[in-house]
């Protein structure tokens, strides 16, 4: 799995794209920073991150997409899948290598509430809860993505299938304002990954929450494993 988890980040910075996810990122966050927060004169950073879950609808998929789809189309997966590596270990170390990559954006991200402190006492309750709320739902991102890179060996597919749910489950709970049904409007609250960021944007760190993203990650990575077994045992 170690082999596996530093080859991945290593190719996430030998190539641009790790680059280009860290810059990108920061650069939208700058603006809405600068825009939300320094010329408002407010130490708030909720609307920062309310405004970055879209952007990150827009960014794991491009984050996730090579990771198994990458593999098929250049067929070194057979290697893979013929070497005495598990698959779950296979899994894990991809896995893995974009959760760092996300955790590395999340830490050079640290300069926005350090700004602040330069002129006022951030509230860092709230921004402690608000960092663990978006790593757990960019986890919860990256999880949905490598599945579905693993389903296919064209990486724009891959992107754009991936961005659609993603999108899907960020407006998921807006469509219920349109649908007069109290049954329906609980489901569409509990399956919607962005809605259960509000209460970390509270500072309130919500079980049921973090326990729900992490099943996101167990159950992708696990429907991951088994959809690469599949194919370990047809070839």
């Amino acid at each position: 799995m170690l082999a596996i988890y530093k080859r991945e980040l290593k190719s996430y910075f030998y190539t641009p794209l790790g680059y280009v996810f860290v810059a990108f990122f920061m650069l939208v966050a700058g603006w809405i920073f600068s825009q939300e927060n320094l010329m408002r004169a407010d130490g708030e950073l909720r609307r920062l991150f309310v405004n970055l879950i879209l952007i990150m609808v827009v960014l794991i998929p491009i984050l996730t997409m090579r990771l198994m789809a990458e593999e098929k189309n250049t067929k070194t997966d057979q290697l893979l899948l013929t070497s005495p590596i598990s698959v779950v270990s296979i899994v894990v170390g991809k896995i893995l290598s974009a959760f760092t990559v996300l955790f590395i954006t999340l830490v050079v991200s640290l300069i926005f509430p350090f700004i602040i402190s330069k002129y006022t006492e951030p509230a860092w309750g709230e921004i402690f809860g608000m960092y663990i709320g978006f790593f757990l739902m960019g986890i919860s991102f990256i999880s949905i993505g490598v599945f579905i890179s693993s389903l296919t060996e064209n990486q724009v597919i891959s992107a754009t299938i991936t961005f659609v749910i993603l999108f899907a489950l960020y407006i998921v709970y807006s469509v219920s304002a349109y649908i007069k049904d109290p049954a329906f409007e609980v489901v569409l609250k509990y399956i919607s990954i962005a809605t259960r960021f509000n209460d970390f944007s509270k500072g309130i760190i919500n079980i049921e929450s973090v326990v729900y993203y992490l099943s996101i990650v167990v159950l992708f990575g696990f429907l991951t494993v088994n959809q690469i077994e599949k194919r370990r045992w047809t070839k």
